[in-house]
């Protein structure tokens, strides 16, 4: 008998497109036993995975959050406060750019760990694994609506976790015995990219969240520079997305060329995003 997918319909292709956006990330949280067989023959190049499955789910966070800070505002050990509208909005896109580079940046810290742990060395399908991983955590950041809320979104969002760990052996090779320690090294470095994240954002930010101006911004056509002080440079021109955080490492998309280059600790590591195209 045919073994027949339980996910994609037979004769269709098989990648993100064969379902869409919602039907995988339905997929991935519900049947992730199944899913992840799926995506484990699929060649999706992180591109296209990038631009069809992560932008669009990163983006719930920064939005749910900037509108419940404006209706509802933010409060912890008794202060509070209602971010300005401009102020509430600059900080959602510096959040929401940050994060996207994030992705890249975990991706290659799972792809770097992965042959350590028995795993292959395969960036696309490293950036395959953490882009359906981490759709737990996007889609409970709608939480934000409510700020009250946050620490549910928090727990929900732990569920990426257990994704990762499932998706370890299947997408990446890595033995099975050794899932759970890749998971807990790879999980760290992820906590550290978004704990630079959050920091960043809300220095860059500042008081701008209260009076709405956003400092160290330059934009003019389809440039734009943002200086993040000590913390390095965001720069998007065209087609060249560059995130410079100094002395921790920088990220530079290509996207005219296909490339996508992560400088960490001395270590520079270029990707074609076209391959499997």
């Amino acid at each position: 008998m045919e073994d027949k997918d339980p996910i994609v319909p037979p004769g269709k292709p098989v990648g993100t497109h064969a379902q869409g956006l919602v039907g995988r990330a339905k997929a991935i949280v519900t049947k992730p036993d199944e899913t992840w067989q799926v995506v484990a023959r699929e060649t999706d190049p992180p591109m296209k995975v990038f631009t069809s499955y992560v932008v669009p789910l990163v983006a719930i966070g920064p939005i749910a959050s900037f509108i419940g800070g404006q209706l509802f505002g933010y409060g912890a050990f008794g202060i509070s406060y209602k971010p300005s509208l401009m102020g509430g909005l600059s900080y959602a896109v510096v959040q929401y750019v940050l994060a996207l580079a994030g992705v890249w940046l975990i991706a290659w810290i799972a792809n770097f760990l992965s042959p350590k742990f028995g795993g292959r060395d395969d960036f696309p399908a490293a950036f395959r694994l953490i882009a359906y991983s981490l759709t737990a955590a996007w889609v409970a950041s709608i939480v934000g609506l409510i700020p009250t809320l946050g620490i549910i979104g928090l727990l929900l969002g732990l569920y990426s976790f257990y994704l990762f760990y499932q998706g370890a052996n299947p997408v990446m090779g890595v033995k099975q015995d050794s899932a759970i320690g890749y998971t807990a090294v790879t999980v760290v470095g992820a906590i550290l990219v978004y704990f630079v994240v959050g920091t960043i954002a809300a220095a860059l930010v500042g008081t701008g969240a209260m009076t709405g101006r956003l400092s160290g911004v330059d934009a003019s056509g389809d440039r734009a520079t943002v200086d993040l002080g000590q913390y390095g440079s965001i720069e998007v021109d065209g087609d060249n997305q560059t995130v410079d955080l100094g002395e921790m490492g920088r990220i530079e998309v290509d996207e005219a060329n296909g490339t996508a280059t992560v400088e960490v600790n001395g270590q520079t590591v270029t990707v074609d995003t076209t391959e499997g195209q």
